[in-house]
């Protein structure tokens, strides 16, 4: 299936130049910050900004984010690459990955019916908010098909119906995989399965109302009302293989009444669910997100 590229490019999108984000994590012990830098240093890059963090200090584990600035970023890279690979992965064990900040993310976007969270996110980026392009919406339905061209974004539609979602997936597939950074699951009411999330190669990121796993399945709000809340929110998460289960990225809440009906309760349901997603994806696409087991580190 050929994707057309978007007719109108995003011109709001200003992202630095020379500047790159290195993430390095693993068994914290004395020294490392001294290692990194010293191998940053040796090729002439200057630190913008350091973020660090270590579950405990006796043994456990160390997690940095370094914002940086080298004259022609592009040239100097492999070699630079080379220096951390010798100084944290062969002489201290650690992981890491560099990054370019003048290279916005590739953002693939599933989505069903429901709009608001999808159209937050084409928004926010034709806004220049998030530093991501979006290649392509896929759907499962037509109803957002319009809004979706309105942005200049080709929209895809793979219906997925019946038990086995095998074919759906592997067309999904054939189109994300090789193509994008990311995934975003914009209110997307199919579950994954693992096979797909193995084969898809990026990060899966969705958003689920409430706190997980409370108000589980369809109705959430309605089943909300039953019970009295007084609080609703929403949850961003990565997607594993254990549904709703997956490392969280990003909550918040707002406080409801016993005068609220359920309708309002998903109204404003939805307005945080728009916030916590919007929140969620770009600080991924910022490089500010280490994954640490079933957490997250978020600088």
């Amino acid at each position: 299936m050929t994707i057309v590229a978007p007719r109108t490019p995003n011109t709001a999108l200003k992202l630095p130049t020379d500047e790159g984000v290195l993430l390095v994590q693993g068994e914290d012990r004395p020294g490392l910050v001294r290692a990194t830098s010293s191998a940053l240093a040796e090729n002439g890059v200057n630190i913008v900004s350091l973020d660090q963090y270590t579950d405990d200090p006796e043994g456990g584990n160390f997690f940095q984010r370094t914002v940086f600035h080298v004259d022609d970023y592009a040239a100097v890279r492999p070699v630079l690459e080379q220096s951390l690979q010798d100084a944290l992965g062969k002489g201290l064990g650690l992981t890491w990955t560099l990054s370019d900040r003048s290279a916005p993310k590739r953002v693939a976007i599933l989505a069903s019916t429901s709009d608001h969270c999808l159209l937050d996110l084409l928004w926010r980026q034709r806004r220049g908010e998030i530093p991501m392009t979006v290649p392509m919406v896929v759907s499962n339905h037509t109803a957002v098909a319009d809004d979706v061209r309105s942005f200049g974004i080709p929209f895809v539609h793979v219906p997925s119906q019946g038990a086995d979602k095998s074919d759906a997936e592997a067309r999904i597939l054939d189109l994300l995989v090789g193509n994008v950074d990311l995934v975003v699951l914009a209110r997307y009411m199919q579950i994954l399965s693992e096979d797909f999330l193995q084969k898809v190669g990026v990060p899966v990121i969705n958003i689920h109302h409430s706190f997980l796993p409370a108000f589980i399945g369809a109705g959430p709000y309605r089943k909300a009302k039953e019970r009295g809340v007084k609080l609703i929110g929403a949850t961003a998460h990565y997607v594993t293989g254990d549904l709703d289960e997956g490392p969280i990225i990003e909550q918040d809440v707002v406080r409801v009444t016993h005068a609220d009906t359920a309708a309002d309760l998903q109204r404003r349901g939805a307005d945080v669910e728009r916030a916590v997603l919007a929140r969620a994806v770009t600080w991924h696409c910022q490089d500010r997100v280490m994954r640490n087991g079933r957490e997250t580190v978020v600088f």
